[in-house]
Order: C-alpha cells, then sequence, then structure tokens
C-alpha cells in the first residue's frame, strides 16, 4: 500500500474513520456467513450476503482511492459472482480462502487507520499477493485441490502469514476502540439520564431536606448534582455528530442544479465540522436542500445577466454553520439578484396575507415566501416555483424548535440565518408564572421583559391590547387569557415579555418572571399534538408539570389567529 492510496483519507479524517469502521463491520458479516456457507454451500442466499459486502468494500476503496483493498476485494467478488451463478460448485477449499481474505484485508484496513495516525506500515503486499494467486487458482479450478497454507500462504516458513499476524496484533493495540451502537440504545440512554435528572433536581428541592442540608448532606446532594450534569453532558455528547454529512449532500444538488440550468456557481463550506445533535442533523438536510435549490434556481442569475449587471459570471453560495451562544446557526448566503420586497407584497396583499393599507416591514414581507403555497414564479420549473416547499422548511425548522431569518438586498443577494438548538433533548427556557400554573419559554423567543409603565400601555375597545417598547408598538398578549387560566389582568402590575418570531415580536403578559431553567423536554403524545403553542411539557424541580410554549404558535395566536389553545 502507498502512500499515495492514502492522500484522499488524509484530507478527510471522518471519511476515513467511516471507512475504516464499516469494511470492519462488512467483514465481520462475511465471517458469520461464511462459517453457516459450510453447512450449506450451495445455498444462494448466503452467497448473496457473502458477495454484497464484498462488493461494497470493493466499491468504497475504489472510490477513496485505496487501490490494494480494492483489488483483493475485487478478486474475491469474482469468485463469489461465479459461484452464486452456478458456474462455480464452492468447495471447502473455497470457503477457506475467502475466510483468509477476509483476515487479511481486515489487516490490510486496521493498517490503513494506522497509517493515517502516523504509525509506520506494515508489509502485507506479499500475503495480499499470495491471497489474490490462491483466489485466482480457485476460479481456474486448479488441477488438484490446494490447502489454505498454500493457497493463502507461502510455504515453508510463512514469513507473509507471520506479518499479517503480527501487524494486526499490534494494530489492535493501537488503535482506539470504536462500536457501532443502536441509536435507539443511545435514545433510551439519554432518556434514562434525564429521567436522573429530574429524580436529582427534585431531592435537591424537597422542601422537607430544606432545614437539613448542612455538613455530609449538603456536600453529598452537591456531588450528586456534578456527577449527574457530568453523566448528561457525556450522553448528549454521544448523540452529536457533524454537520458535514448534510453539508455534502447539499454540494452534489448545486452541482447537479448549477448544470441543468446553465449557471456557473461556486458552492463554499465553512464550519463543516460543527457537531449538533444526531436527529437535528438529520431533521435539517432537507430544508437545507430545498432552500439551496431555491437558491440556484431563483437567486441566482444566468452568466449573462449578471455580467450585465457587474458582476462576474460565476455566482458564490456560501453553505456555513458556527456557534453562537448556546445554539448553532446555519447560513444559506448567495451573491444573486435578491427578494423582490416589492412583488412579495403584492402577491401577498392578493392573497389577503397583508391588509390594504398596512405597512409592515421589509422583513415581515419577506418572510411570506413561507406561508403555505406562496410563490412570485412567473413560471414552472422542475426544480421550484409551484410554492410548495417553503412552508414545509419552516415547520421542519419550527419542529427542531429553532428560527428563521432572511437578509436580503436587492442585487446583492440574500441570506437565510437559521439558528437550532445542539440538542433536542434539553431545553434552556425562562420560567413564568400564569395563576398557579408554570410555563417555559425557550430562551432563543424572548428578547427582553420589562414591568411596563400606565404610559406604555395602550387601550383597544378598553382592553390593553398594545405596549410601547422604546420605538415600537407592539401586541399585547394576555398568556393567561389565552389559555383561559386566573391571571393578574393590570399589565402593569404584571411582567411583559418580548418574544419574536420570524422578525414579529409580541408583548406576553405573565404574572411572574420566575427565573431560567434547564429542563429535560417531554412529549405530551398525540392527544396534545394539535394544541397550538404548545410544544411539550417539563418536570420541574419541584415536582411540578410545566408546558413548554412555542414562540412561533404563541405569536401566530397574538397575531390574531385565535384558536382555542386548550
Amino acid at each position: 500500500m502507498t502512500d499515495n492510496e492514502l492522500a484522499f483519507l488524509r484530507d478527510d479524517p471522518e471519511m476515513a474513520d467511516l471507512f475504516i469502521a464499516e469494511a470492519i463491520d462488512h467483514l465481520g458479516t462475511i465471517e458469520a456467513a461464511l462459517l453457516a456457507l459450510d453447512d450449506r454451500p450451495g445455498d444462494t442466499t448466503l452467497l448473496n450476503d457473502i458477495f454484497r459486502p464484498f462488493h461494497t468494500i470493493k466499491g468504497n476503496a475504489g472510490a477513496l482511492g485505496v487501490t490494494s483493498v480494492q483489488e483483493v476485494a475485487h478478486g474475491v467478488e469474482n469468485l463469489l459472482d461465479l459461484a452464486r451463478s452456478g458456474c462455480h460448485a464452492m468447495t471447502a477449499t473455497d470457503v477457506d480462502v475467502v475466510l483468509r481474505a477476509v483476515d487479511v484485508l481486515t489487516s490490510m484496513i486496521r493498517d490503513v487507520g494506522a497509517r493515517l495516525k502516523g504509525q509506520p506500515p506494515a508489509d502485507l503486499g506479499p500475503a495480499a499477493q499470495s491471497l489474490i494467486d490462491a483466489v485466482e487458482r480457485c476460479i481456474a479450478g486448479g488441477v488438484e485441490p490446494v490447502t489454505i497454507a498454500e493457497a493463502a500462504i507461502p510455504e515453508p516458513s510463512r514469513p507473509a502469514d507471520a506479518q499479517v499476524e503480527a501487524a494486526a496484533a499490534t494494530r489492535r493495540a493501537d488503535e482506539n476502540a470504536s462500536i457501532k451502537v443502536d441509536t435507539r440504545k443511545l435514545d433510551s440512554l439519554v432518556d434514562a439520564v434525564g429521567e436522573l435528572i429530574i429524580v436529582q433536581s427534585l431531592i435537591q428541592e424537597d422542601p422537607t431536606l430544606a432545614t437539613r442540608l448542612e455538613g455530609r448532606l449538603a456536600g453529598n446532594l452537591g456531588q450528586l448534582k456534578r456527577i449527574t450534569a457530568d453523566l448528561q453532558r457525556n450522553a448528549m455528547a454521544l448523540r452529536m455528530v457533524p454537520i458535514r454529512q448534510a453539508f455534502q449532500k447539499v454540494a452534489r444538488i448545486v452541482r447537479d442544479l448549477s448544470r441543468k440550468a446553465d449557471k456557473s456557481v461556486e458552492l463554499v463550506l465553512s464550519g463543516e465540522d460543527t457537531e449538533l445533535d444526531r436527529k437535528v442533523v438529520e431533521e435539517i438536510t432537507d430544508p437545507l436542500m430545498h432552500m439551496v435549490r431555491n437558491s440556484v434556481d431563483h437567486g441566482i442569475e444566468t452568466p449573462d445577466v449578471r455580467a450585465s449587471a457587474g458582476k462576474r459570471p460565476q455566482a458564490r453560495v456560501t453553505l456555513s454553520a458556527y456557534h453562537q451562544g448556546g445554539h448553532i446557526v446555519i447560513e444559506i448566503a448567495d451573491d444573486g439578484k435578491g427578494l423582490d420586497t416589492d412583488r412579495i407584497k403584492a402577491k401577498a396583499i392578493e392573497r389577503g396575507l397583508i391588509a390594504p393599507g398596512a405597512t409592515p416591514s421589509a422583513d415581515e414581507i419577506n418572510m411570506m415566501i413561507f406561508e403555505a403555497g406562496f410563490s412570485t414564479a412567473e413560471k414552472v420549473t422542475e426544480i421550484s416555483g409551484r410554492g410548495v416547499g417553503m412552508d414545509v422548511v419552516r415547520r421542519n425548522i419550527d419542529a427542531l424548535r429553532g428560527r428563521i431569518e432572511i437578509v436580503s438586498e436587492r442585487g446583492k443577494g440574500t441570506t437565510f440565518r437559521i439558528k437550532l438548538p445542539l440538542t433536542l433533548a434539553v431545553l434552556d427556557g425562562l420560567l413564568v408564572g400564569v395563576g398557579k400554573e408554570r410555563f417555559v419559554m425557550p430562551t432563543t423567543a424572548v428578547r427582553e421583559s420589562l414591568r411596563p409603565l400606565p404610559a406604555q400601555v395602550h387601550m383597544v375597545q378598553g382592553e390593553p391590547r398594545l405596549v410601547q417598547v422604546r420605538d415600537s408598538l407592539l401586541p399585547l398578549v394576555s398568556l393567561g387569557e389565552m389559555f383561559r387560566l386566573p391571571h393578574e389582568q393590570d399589565p402593569c402590575q404584571a411582567t411583559v415579555i418580548v418574544i419574536e418570531d420570524a422578525g414579529t415580536r409580541i408583548g406576553l403578559v405573565v404574572d411572574a418572571l420566575l427565573g431560567k431553567q434547564e429542563v429535560v423536554i417531554k412529549s405530551l403524545g398525540d392527544s396534545f399534538s394539535a394544541v397550538r403553542g404548545v410544544a411539550g411539557g417539563a418536570i420541574l424541580g419541584d415536582g411540578r408539570i410545566g408546558l413548554i410554549l412555542d414562540a412561533h404558535g404563541i405569536v401566530a395566536l397574538g397575531r390574531g389567529e385565535r384558536r382555542a389553545a386548550a
């Protein structure tokens, strides 16, 4: 194996780890099937079960430039292909040779990992060539049967065999152990840790212990809290994966669509190593692909139009991810023509989304593109234009407890900015009280809180409906009224929380602001899935249940889309 074979994998360590882990897993599957084939040598199903992973290993190795592994796997694949097509009867000797191929390939794959970590290479060339020769003799039918020693390793000294075993032993001792784990087991572990955190919090805040928290008991409870916090962080880390896999799919979309639309597009990626919860990465992939598809189809101009506008003929789409506070921000930016705000406004008025005479801001107008069925495209293309998709993008991002913003300048380009939580299992929230009930508002939606003065509150038909916050006049919405709970009627005696969703802000009136709290999210089940403004539930430190509020639903209700919330 030459250094040139490993050039691609050196540039992409994550891809190298994935290739090695998958290959070792496939080889284990092959070995188990080969042992079963000993008892059922003519079983076509088993032969197919052995052929497929060899084919996968060969294909992956070829794609990544590891030609030595590709050649060995290809030789064995030829033998297996003849066997499964009925042109060659597998004998015990054939099975022995294929088993030996498993050993040699395992050593070669482990050697790849070791060399990428800077360890000296193992000389596995003689063993690989001997195996290839043995496979060719099996395919040819041989004048006489060959033993496994003859097929795989030269006799009498068997130096290559010793080399393989020594190399394998060294690699096993040096490499970092890794295993594949069913994601359901990881999710179950995270859920169990969440329950542990809840119980620890209940014990910590138990009123019967409040007067006894001193000395050794206080120390032990403090240590318990630290251990559970560490356990929670480690459990969450198990579900974190780089966003690279989502970005790679987007790169393929840009390549294909730019050619189909006859546009020259350069894709710039940054922050591919940024890690998110596995489920977040899975769920955000489709929205990213759809938004990039729209950027290439609608946002990017053709080369001649760009040239006439003084732009370089090749457009640029930038996809980036970075940390901001306790969240992840993903940006999709293009240097295209930007959004036509006037056209969007006219279409929104035509559809009744904006009342005639209303003066929404440019940001609020641009957010209209996320309304169901909304489209300003003059023609429908096979890529986009039917007004289907951006509303789904918005719903998917809402389901991830994220929010999206648009920054667009006519003739300069558009940037979509998505802010997402690191994980879906735990939420940083603002704990508020209404009457005897407790609610949790995600901190990502909270802009500020205040106790308004009477001069800041404006009445409409005798009811407090607007609040002045500096230069803005915001709708005033009572959370108690929304959920039909006993509540403080006078906003000036309550607390107003300014929350924002998609550029729209409202003042949410609550009785009390109880502080910030990290909570473990619990699903409320299908029975509550249609409740507007509620995203889930949480068990609070005092053992009570608190509803987690959905900022998008609350803002929508506050804007007048009032349905029964309970």
